[in-house]
């Protein structure tokens, strides 16, 4: 699940990531949060304005995906975020 907002007067894009304890142990949970930072790090900064807050919520099943997957979820969600201006 996907969360996008902006803060008035802020141009500073934030990163919030949820991983609940049902999705898997702590290795895994670590795991998706590193990935999701990873694929905010390279892809999404660039394709958002600046300003932009996300909140990320993984939910059942993100342990089963690959960098890729989780790379190509995040995506279409913030291309969907820029459709919607």
């Amino acid at each position: 699940m996907l969360y996008a907002g902006r803060f008035p007067g802020d141009d500073h894009s934030r990163l919030g990531v949820t991983v609940s304890r049902r999705v898997g142990g702590a290795v895994i949970r670590n795991r998706i949060k590193r990935r999701v930072r990873e694929t905010y790090r390279l892809l999404l900064r660039t394709m958002l304005s600046p300003g932009i807050s996300l909140v990320i919520i993984a939910r059942g099943g993100a342990g089963q995906l690959t960098s890729e997957g989780i790379g190509a979820e995040l995506k279409a969600g913030a291309l969907a975020l820029t459709k919607r201006r």
